[in-house]
């Protein structure tokens, strides 16, 4: 994964080079707000280490951290979320292992669900965030809430994808914006519904070429809603209105719902760079490759985080 939000700087562990991060881990700082407007973040007792901290698990296999971080969530608490912002990830020794546990983090907004006692969870606390410190354990936690202060905790999100692997166009004998999805690029479409879907994805708006509207359509038959054309997302279109493109894409983020978007190569980079430039955010380094996704992160109509998954879509 790429991000905006972390480094080598968020990882908390050993430095000898012998060990690797090599059980992977995801979880969340679950949020809600209070009646009285205050924010609130879940804290789990686990019995088995009698511990306070952050809801969080290793992931299966075939999953993803996103995905992980969902399904771990509602396993110790009970609580449906949906995944925001990224938060960043902390690692650590494995008490008697010579191995590294890596997990990462991201906000999560309840949806609904009602905690009840687990095999892993006994007890599940809601503290204000002037409480929460003294409430969690270990610095690594307090770490990670820390990196989700820095920021609104209600951002709105807005998924742009790149469209799947389509072949190349020389060797495709119709239109170009008729090339359709290859088989590897069918099966990254698939990938992509349940970690969009981890970050409730409710619509889809996609250029208009065959490999974009193709790309997103698994997740629009999953979602059982129509995809939104949109002509100025496309490479043609970004090109004869940029500026009219960029201010699409940002009517487009809206707190109500998390869109999708699925654009082209020659339009996404660009598109978000000069987004990014006038909000003052620095994108991390991507490589933009196809059937990768951006999470963007806004508040108040302003980008404020941006975080690209690329190799994080691929099952571990």
């Amino acid at each position: 994964m790429n991000h905006s939000v972390a480094s080598d700087s968020d990882d908390i562990g050993i430095s000898d080079p012998r060990v690797t991060a090599n059980i992977l881990a995801a979880g969340a700082v679950v949020w809600r707000w209070s009646a009285d407007g205050a924010i609130e973040i879940a804290v789990v007792h686990r019995q088995k280490y009698d511990d306070w901290s952050l809801p969080k698990g290793k992931l299966d296999p075939g999953e993803t951290p996103m995905v992980a971080a969902v399904r771990e969530v509602a396993e110790e608490t009970g609580l449906r979320c949906r995944i925001g912002r990224y938060l960043g990830h902390v690692t650590y020794p494995v008490t008697g292992h010579r191995k590294l546990k890596r997990v990462d983090y991201w906000a999560a907004a309840v949806l609904d669900g009602e905690f009840e006692v687990n095999s892993e969870v006994d007890a599940l606390q809601w503290h204000r965030v002037d409480q929460v410190m003294d409430r969690l354990s270990y610095p690594m936690d307090r770490r990670i809430v820390r990196s989700f202060l820095r920021l609104p905790p209600d951002t709105t999100t807005l998924l742009v994808v790149r469209h799947a692997k389509a072949g190349r166009r020389g060797r495709f004998a119709g239109p170009d914006e008729e090339r359709p999805l290859e088989k590897s690029g069918i099966e990254q479409a698939l990938l992509l519904v349940p970690n969009l879907l981890a970050f409730g994805a409710t619509e889809i708006h996609s250029a208009p070429p065959v490999r974009c509207m193709d790309t997103v359509r698994p997740l629009a038959d999953e979602l059982g809603v129509d995809i939104v054309p949109e002509p100025l997302l496309s490479e043609k279109g970004y090109a004869a209105a940029p500026q009219e493109a960029l201010s699409r894409v940002r009517t487009l983020a809206s707190p109500d719902t998390v869109r999708v978007i699925c654009s082209q190569g020659k339009v996404i980079p660009y598109l978000l760079g000069e987004w990014a430039e006038i909000d003052g955010v620095t994108l991390p380094p991507a490589r933009n490759r196809k059937g990768s996704a951006w999470v963007l992160s806004i508040a108040d109509g302003r980008l404020v985080a941006a975080d690209h998954l690329d190799k994080a879509l691929r099952p571990r």
